[in-house]
C-alpha cells in the first residue's frame, strides 16, 4: 500500500522538525560547553592566580559549579587554595535570612571558615572586618541580575573600596549577566539619592557582568583605585540569556526564584515604591502585581499600550507575607513572550502609569522610596502630573546617552 501524499508531507515534515530541534540542541549544549565562568577558568589555572595569597571570598549560594558544588567547599577542599574566610552579602553565606537581614558572625559548619557579615558596612567599618581576618586577596563571586537597585553589585563596590582601604588585592570571578549584556536601560541615579540600592550614577538596567562593572567603579567612582583583577567568563556573548550558560539557576536572593523574574525585575520592582503588592509572598515575585480594589481594568489598560514582547493577564492572588499578607488582591500578571524585544523599563513605567490611572487607591509609599529606585524625584513627578509613558521613558534620554559613552569603556565582551 502507497502512503497517501498526506502521509509523506506529515513525515517529512516531522523529520524537518526533528532534526532542525536537533541541531538547535546540538548547537545550545555547544554553547554550553563552550562558556567558562570566571571561577573555572581561575580553577582550571590551577589557581595560579591565588598562589601564596591568604584568601577570603565574598560570595553567597549563587557561587557554584556547574555540578551545583559550592565554590567555597571546592576551595576549602584544595591544598592549593589557602582559603581562610568568607564574607557574606543581604541573605548571608548559605542565604538563610530574607530580604533586609543576614546571618551575622559565625564559624561555616561544613568548612569550619569564620563567615564575616558586610551587609550595610562599609568605608572604615568593612575594611576592619578585611583586616581583622588576616587576609591578602579577596575574592568577590556573586550572580547579579542585572539591575542598579539589587544590592550585590553595591556590595561590590563597598568591598572594593574597603579592601583599598585595608591595602588587600581585589579579584573578582566572573558570571553571566542573565538578562543579557546588550543594552542599557533606563534612569541613572542622581548623586543625592544614593543609598544602598543605587551608590553611584549608574542606569537601572545597566547590562553590565560584575566584571565589567568592578572596571567602572575602579576608574570612575572610587576615590582611590584598588589593586583590581578581573578573571572573566570565556563563552560568553552579550546576547546570550542564562539559559545559553548551561548552569544551575541558584535563587540570588529569597525572591528571585528563576531567570524569568530577573528578566522582569529591573522594571517591576518599582513597586515596591508603590502600596501595591510587587508579589513578594507568592511563587511569582515581580511577574504578579495587585492589591485591594483593583481589577480587570488594570490589565485591559496596560495590554492597550501593545508594549513590545508582553502580555498582561487579569490576576487574583493571596500573598503569604508582605504587602496584603492573607488577603486575596487583584492585578495583573506580566507574561514575556517574546524577551528579545521586551524592555523591562519602559514596562515597568506603563504599569504604574496605567495602575494610577485606573485604581484610585494607588499610593507611593510615603517615604518616597520609588525616589531611591529611579534614582531621581524625576519619574514620581512625571506620573503624578499625568505624564503618559514615552514622555516619562524620554525623560531620562539625556543622562543615558552619557552613562552608555561612560559603560562602553568597560565592557569586556562582544
Amino acid at each position: 500500500m502507497r502512503p497517501s501524499r498526506r502521509a509523506v508531507i506529515t513525515t517529512a515534515t516531522a523529520a524537518a522538525v526533528s532534526a532542525t530541534s536537533t541541531a538547535s540542541t546540538a548547537s545550545a549544549a555547544q554553547r554550553r560547553r563552550q562558556l567558562r565562568t570566571g571561577f573555572e577558568r581561575l580553577a582550571q589555572d590551577g589557581y595560579s592566580l591565588l598562589d601564596g595569597a591568604k584568601t577570603g571570598i565574598v560570595t553567597n549560594p549563587t557561587g557554584i559549579t556547574r555540578d551545583a558544588r559550592h565554590i567555597v567547599d571546592v576551595m576549602h577542599a584544595d591544598p592549593r587554595v589557602d582559603l581562610t574566610a568568607v564574607f557574606g552579602p543581604e541573605h548571608g553565606f548559605r542565604g538563610t535570612a530574607q530580604a533586609g537581614g543576614s546571618e551575622g558572625r559565625y564559624d561555616d559548619p561544613a568548612t569550619g571558615l569564620p563567615v564575616y557579615d558586610t551587609y550595610l558596612k562599609s568605608g572604615r567599618a568593612l575594611a576592619d572586618i578585611f583586616t581583622a581576618s588576616g587576609v591578602d586577596t579577596v575574592l568577590f563571586d556573586i550572580q547579579d541580575v542585572g539591575a542598579r537597585f539589587y544590592t550585590y553589585i553595591w556590595t561590590l563596590y563597598d568591598c572594593m573600596e574597603a579592601a583599598q582601604l585595608a591595602g588587600k588585592r581585589f579579584v573578582v570571578l566572573d558570571r553571566p549577566n542573565p538578562v543579557t549584556g546588550r543594552a542599557a536601560l533606563g534612569p541613572v541615579l542622581h548623586k543625592e539619592f544614593a543609598t544602598f540600592v543605587g551608590r553611584q550614577p549608574i542606569c537601572q538596567a545597566h547590562g553590565m557582568t560584575v566584571a565589567e562593572l568592578a572596571r567602572l567603579f575602579n576608574k570612575e567612582f572610587l576615590t582611590g583605585a584598588v589593586p583590581l583583577e578581573t578573571v572573566t567568563m570565556s563563552g560568553w556573548k552579550r546576547s546570550d540569556f542564562y539559559d545559553a550558560a548551561g548552569l544551575p539557576w541558584v535563587p540570588p536572593s529569597p525572591n528571585m526564584p528563576t531567570p524569568e523574574t530577573a528578566l522582569v525585575y529591573s522594571g517591576t520592582c518599582l513597586f515596591e515604591g508603590t502600596n501595591l503588592s510587587e508579589g513578594r509572598g507568592t511563587t511569582r515575585p515581580f511577574e504578579l502585581l495587585g492589591a485591594e480594589g483593583v481589577d480587570r481594568r488594570w490589565a485591559a489598560a496596560v495590554n492597550e499600550l501593545a508594549l513590545p514582547g508582553v502580555w498582561f493577564r487579569e490576576a487574583y492572588f493571596a500573598p503569604t507575607f508582605s504587602k496584603y499578607q492573607g488577603r486575596t488582591i487583584g492585578g495583573v500578571q506580566v507574561h514575556v513572550h517574546d524577551r528579545e524585544a521586551f524592555d523591562p523599563v519602559r514596562t515597568g513605567i506603563a504599569l504604574l502609569v496605567t495602575a494610577k490611572q485606573v485604581w484610585s487607591g494607588f499610593a507611593w509609599r510615603p517615604d518616597n522610596w520609588i525616589d531611591k529606585l529611579t534614582g531621581s524625584t524625576r519619574v514620581r513627578t512625571m506620573i503624578d502630573a499625568g505624564a503618559d509613558t514615552d514622555e516619562v521613558v524620554a525623560g531620562w534620554q539625556r543622562e543615558l546617552a552619557a552613562f552608555r559613552r561612560t559603560r562602553r569603556k568597560y565592557l569586556l565582551y562582544r
